[in-house]
């Protein structure tokens, strides 16, 4: 199994990257980026990430297919645990690859059968050299879209849609563009899946495949990390945080054996779908885990300002509590009652997505909750350099509270930082958005909802 050290030196192999404008040559080396890698590295000194799978050995505990609900409570816990040991960051970098080989290893059994494919013979294929090498994964599903009131194949641009654009005896050839990669750019190997459901004029687009970060034509965007170049004060993203790209397939070749879905359009959308469940079982983990670093900086903030037994305040501090633990429970309950699929454990797909809603809609509570106990100074309180200057013990003496004014000034940096930042908007924007919007986790809980026992019982009552 790799060590971190090992990881880290792998991201040296000439993949492309932009940052800001400019062609970045060596990740280790950038002063920003290297956060990222870091963050990522973590994964691999996480104690008891390892079992021993009877067919390849000792791998890493995220690639355990589920075949039992059990298993799906240790994979709950493998991700709180790990997201805790990331100072409360998600390590999306074996998590969401493993979503996508759970989604694809049940599609193509269902190919296999339908049509006399070999797809389950390459997922297993992929499936164990990931495993074996003890790889890092991104997942690049959202398609950058375009005219979101037309289809894929009424895009003026046909490249907002990735599409396949050569066949040959060797491989296809795509070109396009995603959005949100997380971590693409410390992932040893890229997998992408559709985003949505397909009509059979949309056979170019409905494609599954997986190549390594440095592929030819592969190039990656890298969103402006605000969290730290923008806030001096910032303290947990100087240490964690992961980083999204828009991803350019630029003409991209993919040979036939890690090609997983081509051209078959009706499965387009199961498979979107399919991903989506398991990712979203992830999120809620993740997320439940994440809700600490709220938690315990509102406890510390008021304990900082000497409200902590205020009602308005326990009120507040409850909120979060109720965030952190509905989310927990939904993930306890999605994996006690599960459903099958090809010998695959899924999420139960009511509570995962339940979960996610409440995680979706009541994260800005959350911030507005540790606002209230923090207060406006977390809004208006003077910059780091301003700390470390000559007049920095006057400005300790003035914003003591019950505690001295320099760990009064340490808890406050981290309350802005959470809830008054840019790290704070993008937090927003990340759970609202990530792992699938409030929209499509309502379309999903409504799509797989069973509401005949509700209209059974009406049905009783007024008949």
């Amino acid at each position: 199994m790799r060590t971190s050290t090992e990881f880290i030196r792998s991201l040296e192999d000439g993949r492309t990257i932009y940052y800001r404008g400019k062609r970045i040559e060596n990740i280790n080396e950038h002063q920003i980026l290297r956060i990222a890698a870091l963050h990522a590295a973590k994964l691999f000194d996480y104690p008891n990430r390892i079992y021993e799978d009877e067919k390849f050995g000792q791998i890493s505990k995220f690639f355990k297919i589920p075949k039992s609900k059990e298993d799906l409570l240790d994979r709950h816990e493998l991700i709180y645990k790990t997201t805790m040991f990331c100072n409360g960051i998600f390590n999306i970098s074996q998590a969401i690859g493993s979503d996508a080989l759970f989604a694809l290893t049940i599609i193509s059994r269902k190919l296999d059968k339908k049509y006399g494919t070999d797809y389950s013979k390459r997922i297993e294929k992929y499936y164990e050299e990931v495993a074996k090498k003890d790889l890092t994964l991104a997942v690049a599903q959202t398609d950058v879209k375009g005219d979101r009131s037309k289809r894929p194949s009424e895009q003026i641009d046909p490249d907002m849609y990735l599409h396949v654009v050569k066949v040959d005896s060797n491989g296809i050839t795509v070109k396009g563009a995603k959005a949100h990669t997380t971590q693409s750019i410390v992932a040893d190997e890229i997998i992408v899946i559709p985003t949505r459901a397909m009509r059979s004029e949309e056979k170019d687009f409905s494609i599954a495949f997986a190549v390594p970060t440095n592929a030819k034509g592969l190039k990656m965007y890298c969103r402006p990390v605000d969290e730290v170049e923008g806030n001096t004060s910032s303290v947990l993203s100087k240490k964690d945080y992961e980083i999204e790209t828009i991803t350019v397939f630029d003409n991209v070749f993919v040979p036939w054996d890690r090609v997983f879905l081509f051209r078959e359009y009706e499965f387009a959308g199961a498979l979107a779908t399919l991903f989506a469940t398991f990712h979203r079982f992830t999120a809620i983990s993740y997320r439940s885990a994440t809700a600490n670093l709220y938690l315990g900086a509102a406890i510390k903030a008021a304990e900082a300002n000497g409200v902590l037994k205020e009602k308005h305040v326990r009120d507040d501090i409850l909120e979060i509590v109720m965030y952190k633990e509905i989310m927990k429970i939904s993930a306890l309950a999605a994996a006690i009652m599960p459903r099958i699929d090809e010998e695959v454990m899924i999420p139960n797909p009511i509570y995962t997505n339940i979960g996610k809603l409440y995680s979706n809609s009541r994260f800005v509570e959350v911030i507005k909750a540790l606002v209230d106990v923090s207060g406006g100074i977390i809004g208006t309180m003077p910059a780091q350099e301003d700390f470390e200057s000559e007049q920095g013990q006057e400005l300790e003496k003035y914003l003591r509270g019950a505690l001295d004014g320099r760990k009064r000034i340490e808890i406050m940096k981290l309350a802005k930082e959470l809830a008054s930042s840019s790290y704070a908007g993008y937090m927003i924007t990340l759970m609202a958005h990530a792992e699938g919007s409030i929209e499509a986790s309502k379309l999903e809980l409504e799509r797989s909802y069973d509401y005949g026992e509700a209209l059974e019982l009406v049905e009783k009552v007024i008949s």
